[in-house]
């Protein structure tokens, strides 16, 4: 039974990875409220699933010739070194504070959405 909940979580986090929006953000809380999964653990499991996703997203833009190719580097070479740091920085940063931070970061994105789409309704609004 515990296997299909996992999957239920996964399903869910791909659903809404898919549509744009990180999977983690859904993923990450179900694993740690719902499943008792610890803060790194379930950040780990995150970023290893996050991986085929990622890989068909860029077979689907090169496919759609959607690549800026002069641009990747500049784009790939600061994300690898910051991935690196923030690995280092999160395997020292004890479970409660990284919870706190990933919270911060929730919420901050969720006020982030709200002012943008209030936004995009005024201007609607003025047309």
């Amino acid at each position: 039974m515990q296997f299909v909940l996992y999957v239920i979580a996964g399903v869910l986090g791909g659903v809404l990875g898919g549509m744009g929006m990180g999977g983690g953000t859904l993923l990450i809380p179900l694993l740690g409220i719902f499943y008792g999964v610890s803060q790194h653990t379930a950040q780990a499991v995150n970023l290893v699933s996050f991986m085929p996703m990622a890989i068909i997203a860029l077979i689907i833009h090169a496919k759609n010739k959607l690549i800026n190719y002069n641009c990747v580097l500049a784009i790939v070479l600061p994300g690898i070194v910051t991935c690196i740091a923030g690995c280092y920085l999160a395997r020292s940063t004890g479970g409660d504070v990284l919870s706190r931070c990933f919270g911060g970061f929730l919420i901050l994105l969720a006020v982030l959405q709200l002012v943008l789409s209030l936004k995009k309704e005024s201007k609607n609004d003025k047309k």
